[in-house]
C-alpha cells in the first residue's frame, strides 16, 4: 500500500514538471554602488578618497547558482530605494543599472575573473558623477561583496577585474583594471 502511494506521488511529480531535487538558496550580503540622487547627502567613499553623490551599501539577497560568480553578477540587480518621504521619487539607484554597465564573473584555475563591460556606459543627467567615479565606486562594491563571501571560505581567492568594451571616449577607464587576493577564513572551522 505504501509503495503504491509512493509511486502515485512520484508519477504526479514527474508528470507535473515539479523538480524532485531542490537547489540551495542562500541569503548573502551583496554590496551595490548606489546613486544618492534625490537626497541631500554625499556618500563617504573612503576607498577612493572622494565625497560623491554615491555610496556602497549592502543588502541581503536570496541567491542560488554558482558562487562567487552569481554573487558578483547580482551586484547589478535593480534597486529602487524605499523611502518614507513622498518627495523622494527615484525609481532606480543602482549605478550599474543606471549607467548601463554589465558585470560578468567566471571561475578559472587561477581564481575569479570579473569583467565590467562599459560598452553601453551612459551617465544620466540626474547622476552627478564622471564615468571614472562610477566605475571606481562599482569596483569597491565588487571587492566588498567578494570580501564578505571569502571570509567564510577556506583558502585564498585571486581576483582579476578587467574593464571591457571601452570606447575611444572612455579609454582611460581601462587603467582601472586591477588584481587582488582575498584571504579566506580559518581552515580549522
Amino acid at each position: 500500500m505504501l509503495t503504491r502511494r509512493f509511486l502515485k506521488v512520484a508519477a504526479v511529480l514527474l508528470l507535473s514538471g515539479t523538480p524532485v531535487f531542490g537547489t540551495t538558496i542562500s541569503v548573502v550580503p551583496v554590496f551595490e554602488a548606489l546613486s544618492l540622487q534625490g537626497t541631500d547627502v554625499d556618500g563617504g567613499i573612503n576607498e577612493i578618497g572622494e565625497a560623491l553623490q554615491a555610496t556602497v551599501c549592502s543588502r541581503p539577497m536570496a541567491l542560488t547558482g554558482a558562487f562567487p560568480e552569481d554573487l558578483v553578477e547580482a551586484i547589478r540587480t535593480p534597486h529602487p530605494i524605499p523611502s518614507n518621504n513622498p518627495n523622494y521619487q527615484v525609481p532606480e539607484a543602482n549605478l550599474a543599472v543606471l549607467c548601463g554597465i554589465r558585470l560578468n564573473a567566471e571561475k578559472t584555475e587561477a581564481g575569479l575573473d570579473v569583467t565590467l563591460n562599459v560598452k553601453d556606459l551612459a551617465i544620466p543627467e540626474s547622476v552627478d558623477l564622471t564615468p571614472r567615479q562610477v566605475v571606481s565606486v562599482l569596483l569597491v562594491a565588487v571587492k566588498k561583496t567578494l570580501e564578505a563571501y571569502q571570509e567564510m571560505q577556506p583558502g585564498d581567492l585571486k581576483v582579476k577585474i578587467l574593464i571591457d568594451g571601452v570606447t575611444e571616449e572612455h579609454k582611460a577607464l581601462k587603467e582601472l583594471a586591477t588584481e587582488f587576493t582575498l584571504s579566506g577564513g580559518d581552515d580549522s572551522r
